[in-house]
């Protein structure tokens, strides 16, 4: 198996277009910004894996769709150049980003070699006195233009013969006898196949100072803002570059995608150097939590059992209890005094109990070597304890390593192959891997073995909807809804499912039975969830953007670290033109954001819509253009 890193998803439920997962590759806002991309083919291009986006706002994403399957991916591969080819295709691109414009002069070359006899070739310097800043003025206008056009024919040829310091001059003294673009650009070719940076960026500078819709020019200094590491001046110019082409140019269309990548990335690194390490939104605990069975307290932690509450066994129950009230507050005392019962000790037999939820937190916190470090001490002390195992195998899918997660459900399997948990979260790692197959049987054997786990009948709804299977589907969760017709997570996942295929008034009906099941059930830690898909598909359905923005402050008032709240609400923003205010929700989705992977994605969006303003502040006649794209696009966001 690959190496490469998967991000698992901590919560319950795996939808392709609006899951609640939360992990790098497609949170639900970036599965909806995707789907709904590939809804609008006026306006998207599908571009090597990018998909091109213009906004109703005047917006451009650029977005790597990460929902491609296995089998997808493996026509891919048999698609793929071999490594000869793909030298070969990079030299050509560098030398097309590099080359001076030669080519009409090249054409033209032959059509005269076509029209007449082989004669030799003259010299087009000859006539052309020595000319340097003390004596340009004395020539005339005429003189001037003649001369210029002489020596950037030399110009090209120095370049065609590698004689760039020959070019760089000749370049040089047809811009004295004529500041044109061209003259400057090329010259900037010059400085390029040297490596000169600086020189190019002045160069190109110059050049687009004289027409700043030079695309050539923009695209020239871009690469060499990036070889210069300036990345997003690179970023500016590509996107500009893209703008004024109508996004028809797939190279510089990856160049951008590349760069959103490189500025997220530098960012993202830095924001989580600089993060606290502190749990994520109840939201988001909660539906970790509840990926596991609900299982009573170990013997001898209940709560009616006699302990000192100070001791470690005291506050090992004292987190259980806290836990229960599925709230901010709640969960923070419970990590806290999971802590203290591990630095007071004296824990018995639940020793591995202990290390196993202090592990659990730590994780949740974004701790994860310790989290594993934990984790690995709960299984040496009772490899019985297979939650651990499985715990531990979220951690290591999440951190990349395939093998080690699939090792430790095997040891799990080992210790206890009757525990339905095991086949919950195996068929998880079967589901990201979109081996939707192999993903439902796990979830068929969670049944089998235990019919009371509500998830595993929804996700296994779920995962005949993703293997086309929409009758078997919508018969699975007719039959969760009549089995278990008080949990309010069956109404909203069914919603999901229905507002995918745009079945609003029934999506909207089974939301508010979940809103309506949550408040009744859970008044000061509801879930939100509901809520948030009630706004999505009011603005799906009716375009009513207030009435989706109220739900989603209050979804943010109940939980205000709630990611895909705040997400959503950066989506709602941007579909009404208020770019400005949804790039501080996209800013503020990747401060909340628990894992780099998380946050480059969030910060992906922002730097695409800093971006873009900056391209319509600083060529404003863009503007219009972008808004033009915008403007035949289809319908909202899914």
């Amino acid at each position: 198996m690959s190496s490469e890193a998967v991000p698992i998803p901590p919560s319950n439920i795996n939808l392709g277009t609006s899951s609640l997962s939360s992990n790098a590759s497609s949170p639900p806002l970036w599965d909806r910004l995707s789907t709904w991309a590939s809804e609008n083919k006026v306006v998207v291009y599908t571009i090597a894996g990018v998909a091109v986006v213009v906004s109703g706002a005047g917006v451009a994403y650029y977005l790597s769709d990460s929902r491609k399957g296995s089998k997808d991916a493996a026509r891919e591969d048999k698609k793929r150049l071999s490594k000869k080819e793909r030298r070969k295709a990079k030299q050509e691109k560098e030398k097309e980003k590099s080359a001076p414009e030669v080519e009409a002069a090249q054409e033209k070359s032959k059509e005269q070699s076509q029209a007449k006899p082989p004669t030799v070739e003259s010299d087009p310097l000859d006539g052309i006195p020595q000319i340097d800043e003390s004596n340009v003025d004395t020539l005339s206008e005429q003189e001037r233009k003649e001369y210029a056009t002489k020596l950037k024919i030399a110009g090209n040829k120095a370049y065609g013969d590698k004689s760039y310091n020959d070019a760089i001059e000749l370049y040089g003294k047809a811009v004295l006898c004529k500041p044109d673009p061209i003259f400057y650009s090329n010259r900037a070719a010059c400085y390029n196949a040297l490596g000169s940076w600086e020189k190019v960026v002045e160069d190109t500078t110059a050049a687009i100072n004289l027409d700043n819709e030079y695309v050539k020019a923009l695209n020239r200094r871009a690469n060499a803002y990036e070889h210069l590491e300036k990345y997003s001046e690179a970023l500016l110019d590509y996107t500009a570059s893209c703008i004024i082409d109508g996004f028809k140019n797939d190279q510089s269309a990856q160049s951008v995608e590349r760069l959103l990548k490189k500025v997220a990335e530098a960012k993202g690194k830095a924001i989580l150097e600089g993060k606290e390490k502190k749990l994520p939104s109840p939201t988001f605990v909660t539906n970790y939590l509840q990926s596991f069975r609900p299982r009573p307290p170990p013997q001898g932690l209940e709560e009616t059992a006699e302990l000192d509450d100070e001791s470690g066994k005291g506050r090992l129950r004292a987190g259980l209890m806290a836990m229960d009230n599925t709230t901010g507050e709640g969960y923070d005392a419970a990590s806290a005094a999971f802590d203290k019962a591990l630095e007071l000790g004296d824990l018995d037999e639940h020793e591995a109990f202990a290390y196993n939820m202090r592990g659990t937190f730590r994780y949740l916190r974004g701790e994860n070597k310790d989290a594993l470090e934990d984790l690995t001490r709960s299984v040496e002390l009772q490899p019985t304890l297979t939650q651990s195992y499985i715990k531990r195998a979220s951690m290591h899918l999440e951190l990349g390593n395939r093998e080690a997660a699939a090792s430790d459900f095997e040891q799990a399997m080992e210790q206890q192959k009757e525990d339905p948990d095991i086949y919950y979260h195996r068929a998880q790692l079967h589901f990201i891997l979109s081996e939707f197959a192999d993903a439902a049987k796990d979830y068929q054997k969670s049944i089998d073995l235990d019919r009371d786990f509500i998830f595993s009948h929804i996700q296994l709804g779920v995962t005949q909807y993703k293997m086309g299977s929409i009758a078997s589907s919508m018969a699975t969760f007719r039959r969760c809804i009549k089995n278990f017709d008080k949990v309010p997570d069956v109404y909203n996942y069914y919603g999901e499912l229905l507002l995918d295929q745009q079945k609003y008034q029934e999506a909207v009906e089974k939301f508010d039975t979940a809103v309506e099941m949550e408040k009744q059930t859970k008044p000061l830690g509801m879930n939100v969830l509901p809520l948030i898909n009630k706004a999505l598909a009011l603005f799906q359905w009716k375009q009513d953007f207030q009435e989706a923005e109220k739900l989603c402050q209050k979804a943010l008032i109940i939980d205000p670290e709630c990611d895909i709240a705040v997400a959503t609400m950066a989506q709602l923003l941007l579909q009404q033109g208020k770019v400005t205010e949804a790039l501080q929700y996209f800013e503020r989705a990747a401060e909340l954001s628990r894992t780099e992977g998380e946050i480059v994605n969030a910060l992906s969006y922002a730097e695409a819509t800093r971006t873009q303003l900056e391209v319509q502040e600083k060529y404003p006649q863009l503007a219009g253009r972008l808004q033009g794209m915008g403007a035949s696009i289809g319908g909202p966001m899914r």
